[in-house]
């Protein structure tokens, strides 16, 4: 079945050090300094104030005016 979505994110973790995700069935994990200095200096409420765009495409945080692209996250490893 076709959801419409580029990616399914299954789960999403993000602390201090490291943003961690599942797509497909895989995990991913990046630590933060080497993806974004703006999470990476950011306060907990911060960081796990975002939200998944509807299509999957990304992940976008209001707060720090910050948005990464899954695919290219995905495509650094």
């Amino acid at each position: 079945m076709n959801t419409g979505k580029l990616f399914a994110l299954e789960s999403l973790r993000i602390d201090s050090e490291y943003l961690s995700f599942r797509v497909n069935s895989k995990e991913y994990r990046f630590r933060l300094s080497e993806i974004s200095s703006r999470l990476a200096n950011a306060s907990e409420k911060e960081r796990n104030a975002y939200s998944v765009s509807p299509s999957g495409y990304g992940i976008h945080w209001e707060m720090l005016d910050e948005d990464l692209s899954i695919k290219s996250l995905i495509q650094r490893q």
